[in-house]
């Protein structure tokens, strides 16, 4: 058995390993609320409703259950979602709250990581989140709410979307007081915003500076009626949030290539073949640098569960709104900065797992990205096979030579420093990592596909 690094905060039970499965087990503290979870008929609505992954009792005795959740493909986070990713998660955390009431109980905690993306959208993972409801008790999972899905959301509508980053620096939300003071004045002037974030931020400070005084801080009682309004009250607060994606270079990056349409169906096709000649029954891939993912769903099609990776907010938003219109399955869109992955995070830095390592990857894409990660981050080429060798199996990877157009916009504005990046120094660094099973030339350029498996013991 081998425990879970990320669950280790809950007394009620955690997750563990065993024989490659996730487990999960309860400990005797949790019984009688399992146990209403499952008599009251909630748990069945939830998994029915495909909102709760579900799950069958292995073990059970006086101390402990041991269950088998439904299992996850890949477990992402917060600060890897788009928008609408963590607005759909938000949604649904409240949605399931309200259903709770209905049968007798309500949430501990709203963490934004009790869900996953899963089957192309989100679920709620974590069944030991439930408790029973007492008559009176206000939300003690309110202030979490805010500051994981409320705060970035609106910081993202009203100020800038990069600001979600700031997720990766507080494991426990974005604090209500630095969101209030980085929102404009006119959020005063919204009676939700200025309910959930600006008067309650202030009652934190105000309940924090009694606490210190030692004065008694009472607990507000607050009835069903109050709680459901006030979960209706977020539901509606979170609904209005829009946001437009703006134009960037990324997410607008095929309407402004360099490739003729012919030469790109030429570049699908062959990609549709290396990604069938790499076998895919049950496997996973990685589209690093998939922009609003083209080619992750010439994988997906081939039968990949396909992790659609872009350093591009706007790209990975419209990547997964394309998703949840076609009703697709098999993509994952995450946000990923290949030459700053997400580190690990939280205590010991293992809570949160780092990209890299943090699942099996059999195929990797890395198509049209290999010049901006050599030349515009200055990575000499050795390191970036040492990298694509350390995350997967089998790469398929596109040389855009010096004389491409999109590398001549790179070197306009700097100094050529890059004496080692030509077709031959591709080759040279990446051999070091990688046999090369083919490499063909991308008709109506001069760019080249190669198909690579790893070397043993690399």
């Amino acid at each position: 058995m081998e425990p879970i690094a990320a669950s280790f905060r809950d007394p009620d039970g955690y997750l563990f390993k065993k024989d490659g499965l996730i487990l999960r087990k309860v400990n005797q503290s949790y019984f009688q609320d399992y146990q209403h979870l499952m008599d009251s008929g909630l748990y069945s609505e939830l998994v029915n409703r495909g909102w709760l992954l579900s799950h069958e009792e292995l073990e059970s005795d006086n101390a402990s259950k041991i269950l088998k959740p439904e299992q996850l493909k890949y477990v992402s986070y917060p600060y890897e979602w788009s928008f609408s990713q963590l607005k759909e998660s938000a949604l649904l955390t409240l949605e399931i709250q309200l259903l709770a009431l209905k049968h007798g109980m309500t949430l501990k905690d709203a963490s934004a990581y009790n869900v996953q993306l899963h089957d192309g959208k989100p679920r709620f993972i974590d069944t030991l989140s439930f408790e029973r409801y007492e008559e009176g008790s206000p939300w003690s999972a309110y202030r979490q709410y805010c500051q994981h899905f409320l705060a970035p959301l609106v910081l993202t509508v009203y100020r800038d979307y990069r600001l979600t980053h700031l997720l990766k620096s507080f494991i426990d939300g974005i604090p209500l007081d630095l969101t209030s003071s980085l929102l404009p004045r006119s959020s005063w002037f919204n009676f939700s915003l200025l309910a959930h974030i600006h008067l309650h931020a202030k009652s934190q400070v105000r309940y924090a500076d009694e606490a210190r005084s030692s004065e008694s801080v009472k607990q507000v009682e607050m009835s069903k009626v109050r709680f459901e309004g006030l979960i209706s009250s977020l539901i509606s607060a979170t609904k209005k949030l829009e946001w437009q994606p703006p134009n960037t270079e990324w997410g607008n990056y095929y309407s402004d290539t360099n490739y003729i349409d012919d030469a790109m169906r030429e570049k699908e096709a062959m990609v549709q073949e290396f990604v069938r000649d790499s076998g895919s029954t049950g496997r996973v891939a990685a589209d690093f640098g998939a922009n609003t993912g083209r080619f992750s769903r010439i994988a997906a099609g081939e039968g990949y569960s396909v992790l659609s990776y872009d350093v591009d907010e706007v790209a990975v938003e419209r990547n997964y709104r394309q998703i949840r219109e076609n009703d697709e399955t098999a993509l994952y869109p995450l946000l990923l900065d290949v030459t700053n992955p997400s580190p690990g995070i939280g205590w010991a830095n293992q809570e949160r797992d780092p990209v890299i390592g943090r699942t099996h990857i059999d195929l990797g894409l890395a198509l049209a990205v290999i010049h901006h990660i050599a030349i515009s981050n200055n990575v000499p080429l050795v390191r970036c096979a040492e990298l694509f060798a350390h995350m997967c199996e089998r790469l398929i990877i596109e040389f855009v030579p010096k004389s491409d157009s999109q590398v001549v916009r790179l070197l306009a504005t700097r100094e050529d420093i890059f004496p080692d990046y030509t077709e031959s120094g591709f080759r040279e660094a990446f051999e070091q990592y990688f046999t090369i099973e083919k490499a063909l030339p991308i008709s109506g350029t001069e760019r080249h596909l190669y198909l690579m498996v790893r070397r043993a013991g690399r």
